[in-house]
């Protein structure tokens, strides 16, 4: 199927969709991930891959891409429906902040409200990808795979300082 929305859907105790993010899960507090779940998995699902990505973040890569991303999260088996809050389970990928694990919102203060990406891949195989692989590396091997995907938006704001 390749990269294209479909009918899975994820959600969060945390935050509704198009709603702030509580600080709770950003920079500015105890910059924990929030608690995610999703339904409709399509047939055939073998493993999913979760990540949260900033394309509001004032940051071009050297390869191209934008934005920045904020958690990359793979290898998770197919009888999985939900992540906790505070997840550290799982494959842990490379985020823009450099480190294997959640970094929450925290755009530039006075940058104006950001949308936060929380994203959920259906994978037609089980993976075993080593860790720490970025997002564009991780997002050429799952292409091939995908069968479905959506996601979860969310928005956070700093005031200026």
């Amino acid at each position: 199927m390749g990269f294209a929305l479909s009918d899975i859907q994820i959600t969060s105790t945390a935050f509704a969709a198009g709603e702030a993010i509580p600080t709770k899960h950003t920079g500015e507090g105890v910059d924990v991930s929030p608690a995610l779940s999703w339904d409709q998995v399509p047939e055939g699902t073998k493993s999913f891959a979760v990540f949260c990505h900033d394309p509001d973040a004032p940051l071009i890569t050297e390869c191209g891409s934008y934005g920045f991303v904020h958690w990359v999260l793979y290898n998770i088996p197919a009888d999985v429906r939900e992540l906790k809050e505070g997840c550290s389970d799982y494959t842990k990928g490379k985020n823009n902040f450099g480190h294997e694990h959640y970094g929450g919102p925290m755009p530039p203060p006075g940058h104006g409200k950001h949308q936060y990406y929380f994203w959920i891949l259906a994978l037609d195989t089980e993976t075993a990808l080593p860790e720490g692989l970025a997002l564009r590396d991780l997002l050429q091997e799952l292409e091939p795979h995908t069968l479905g995907m959506n996601r979860l938006v969310g928005t956070y704001q700093r005031d200026a300082e």
